[in-house]
């Protein structure tokens, strides 16, 4: 499904992209945000509570053979998608508290994807030639830690250097989901038009509905909307070129295909959704912001004459 090129490409993208990620922040900012780390708990409750469990329902209620099952499952497990930081900062959100969830749930997937994984994937019944080896996921996920970490202390080292690799971090993260789509889709297109309607609604309801269930979260548990909009757009945009190098190193030939099917599809359609909900998000800060702005204003009583 994915060429050899496109394969190491993506490997080296996914490492630049985790170096600019890391650039973004210092370690002064880990230790300002753990002062008040509601925000960042919250989201780590939803990338690895919600999500996982979210990804392992539609396999069950949809009926998903395992290579399906799986692709799903994983896709649920992954931590936040570098691009959730750029919808945060268009929408208008807290684009810190997205960053820090982002480098978090990455940090703490080492540990978190491969139980999570194993657990639903024993939970679905699944053959063992569907289950991902917790070596698999390990390897690079360690793999692209050590850029993150390189970044933080570049940004450390010069502050000027580190904007400038965060910058290309970030647009490589967007880059890396339209090279995807660029190169795979001509080649699949068959295959596209050839995928049932579930496996669609699986792709596009895996973000759409994460969203709202890390919206509706943090909420309940007070958060202010600006922040419970952030958690909203990190909890639904996972990591999707990440779940694809784990599958393409897990998985062989057809069975790769098979599996590689809704992680592609996710990383296709979540742009598509993402923008319009950060459109959206987006109109309503702005009508918040207009009526804070309002409430400013204090009307001049009537028949009060202005001096002059």
């Amino acid at each position: 499904m994915l060429t050899e090129l496109e394969t190491r490409l993506l490997g080296v993208m996914m490492m630049v992209i985790m170096l600019g990620m890391g650039a973004s922040l210092t370690f002064k900012d880990f230790r300002i945000a753990f002062r008040k780390p509601q925000g960042i708990l919250i989201g780590l409750l939803c990338q690895y509570g919600v999500m996982p469990f979210l990804g392992y329902l539609l396999a069950v209620a949809l009926g998903f053979p395992p290579a399906l099952a799986i692709g799903l499952i994983l896709m649920g497990c992954m931590p936040g998608g570098t691009t959730s930081n750029i919808f945060a900062y268009f929408s208008k959100g807290t684009l810190a508290l997205s960053i820090l969830m982002t480098i978090c749930s990455t940090l703490v997937a080492v540990a978190m994807v491969p139980l999570l994984l194993s657990f639903y994937s024993g939970l679905k019944d699944l053959p063992a030639e569907f289950t991902v080896p917790a070596g698999n996921v390990a390897q690079v996920l360690v793999v692209l830690i050590v850029p993150t970490l390189i970044g933080i202390a570049l940004r450390k080292w010069n502050p000027n250097v580190g904007a400038t690799i965060e910058l290309v971090g970030g647009l490589l993260g967007v880059f890396v989901i339209v090279f995807l789509i660029a190169t795979w889709v001509p080649r699949n297109y068959m295959l596209l038009a050839t995928t049932p309607w579930n496996v669609y609604l699986a792709a596009i309801g895996l973000g759409l509905v994460g969203m709202a269930l890390g919206f509706g979260l943090a909420r309940l548990l007070r958060q202010d909307k600006v922040r419970s909009r952030t958690i909203a757009l990190e909890t639904g945009i996972q990591n999707g070129p990440l779940a694809v190098l784990i599958v393409v190193l897990t998985f062989q030939g057809e069975q790769q295909q098979q599996v590689l099917l809704i992680p592609v599809l996710y990383s296709l359609f979540i742009v598509l959704s993402s923008s319009a909900v950060t459109v959206w998000f987006r109109r309503i800060s702005t009508r918040e912001e207009l009526a804070r702005d309002n409430t400013k204003i204090k009307p001049t009583a009537p028949g009060v004459a202005r001096a002059g």
